[in-house]
């Protein structure tokens, strides 16, 4: 179910919306969120609400064993190390096994190996990366004791099923929206209503009228990448680039809409990162409960700035890289921003002082070419993609290229010029309040004109 086809809004929306501002305990509360996020869920694949359920139903019972055995450090350990390793197990069968299943296959056979490889292929579980992240960095937290574990299961349950983020984040820890979620409902529907219907149509707009229209150009470009010239491919990457911001910045951004429709408030995860002036800046940026997930559970445990820093920043980011997707191109597009963050904290100095112009729109284009490797779906269509930019050679320029060029100017003026959505105040003048309706208005009706295309993050 997509956030913005018409089962979504004008029938799950509604019915969860007026039930839960209808019901009268948190008790209550939660279920419902529990029940909507599973119905939500299980309008992709049904048959993936248990899995979901287990990983939930292990990590809540391991709190309530970290709440048991307070003061027997080998029995909290093990509250830990269970969970954990039960959430990564079905990660890495789920969204890796076929990748490495295949790299096996193919090395066998490229050193002329007798390597028998079974083929099977696993349907990946819609949203699984997100999921598992929650109940893992609530275990974390719990063990580290910066949370205490819940004794309520449908409180962690609802926390976990949330549908406003269950498929493509944020990534929200327990403890940003513990006192929400322990209050949830008692400030009244009217306390978050008008910013909530302010994110979720700006979230909208962005995704529909700007991420889906660059795609509309882009995607038939990407079909036929040997014929483009160096301009066409500069073109089609800094139309990706677009397009990946405002179709995941559009979701966050609905998401955190619909949360403040419930009472929720989930926390940013874009700060205009393409405004960035350095490697750093943009990860403070981009995604940002990913990489402050990365930065949390991974690089300061690996020693972050305290010891072997070049060789934690790589780790975080080529296993950052590998998150995204059971394809080697993620792990190069991690070890190449890997590179970057490493350069930058051996050069920095040298970089900092330079017109922040310049800075800026340098950064821009390294994330640009970092894209190739996202995008392309191996690296016969990466090598080539890069090639075709930085070899000048001629081609066939591809239909809507003055579409495109019209949405990258609009697309660079709003993520250079304007403020990003938590920047804003979100109180609109009538003017305003009319000129955002009709806007939603005109992205309904492209909803009904145009075949839907799904949020890109659905993959990951």
């Amino acid at each position: 179910m997509l956030f913005n086809s018409p089962v979504f809004l004008y029938a799950f929306l509604p019915v969860a919306y007026f039930v839960f501002w209808s019901l009268n305990t948190h008790q209550q509360r939660y279920v419902w969120l529990t029940i909507t996020g599973y119905v939500f869920y299980g309008f992709w694949d049904y048959r993936f609400c248990a899995l979901m359920a287990f990983s939930t139903l292990v990590s809540y019972l391991a709190g309530l064993g970290m709440l048991r055995w307070e003061g027997r450090p080998r029995h909290r350990r093990l509250c830990l190390i269970v969970p954990v390793a039960t959430d990564l197990a079905l990660l890495a069968f789920f969204k890796y096994s076929g990748l490495f299943l295949d790299t096996a296959r193919a090395l066998s056979q490229r050193f002329g190996l007798s390597l028998s490889v079974p083929v099977f292929h696993v349907i990946l579980p819609i949203g699984i990366s997100f999921y598992t992240f929650h109940t893992i960095s609530y275990i974390v937290d719990s063990y580290r004791r910066v949370i205490t574990p819940t004794r309520n299961f449908f409180e962690f349950s609802c926390y976990v099923s949330l549908f406003c983020q269950l498929v493509a984040g944020p990534i929200v820890r327990f403890r940003q929206i513990e006192s929400d979620l322990e209050n949830l409902g008692d400030r009244g529907r009217k306390t978050y209503w008008e910013r909530g219907w302010s994110f979720f149509v700006l979230g909208m707009i962005k995704k529909v009228l700007i991420a889906d229209t660059i795609a509309a150009v882009i995607d038939p470009a990407f079909l036929h990448y040997q014929t483009l010239s160096t301009v066409g491919a500069w073109l089609a990457m800094f139309g990706y680039a677009y397009q990946l911001y405002f179709d995941f910045s559009g979701y966050s951004d609905m998401a955190v809409g619909l949360g403040q429709l419930f009472g929720l408030r989930i926390p940013q995860n874009f700060a205009s990162p393409y405004k960035a002036t350095d490697p750093s800046d943009f990860w403070r940026r981009w995604h940002i409960s990913l990489s402050t997930c990365l930065r949390d559970y991974l690089y300061f445990p690996l020693g972050g700035n305290r010891r072997f820093v070049y060789r934690n920043l790589l780790v975080t980011m080529l296993l950052g890289g590998l998150w995204h997707g059971a394809n080697w191109t993620f792990l190069v597009w991690g070890a190449y921003h890997g590179i970057l963050l490493v350069a930058y904290k051996r050069f920095g100095k040298y970089w900092d002082p330079l017109p922040g112009m310049f800075r800026r729109a340098t950064m821009l284009v390294l994330v640009v070419i970092g894209w190739v490797f996202f995008r392309s779906p191996s690296f016969v269509v990466a090598v080539h993609f890069l090639k075709t930019m930085f070899m000048p050679q001629a081609g066939i320029a591809f239909p809507g290229t003055g579409t495109l060029v019209a949405a990258l100017l609009v697309s660079t003026a709003i993520t250079q010029l304007l403020p990003n959505t938590f920047e804003l105040s979100h109180r609109w003048r009538s003017t305003e309040v009319l000129a955002l309706s009709l806007c939603f208005a005109f992205t309904l009706a492209m909803t009904y004109g145009f075949r839907m295309s799904p949020f890109l993050y659905f993959q990951f």
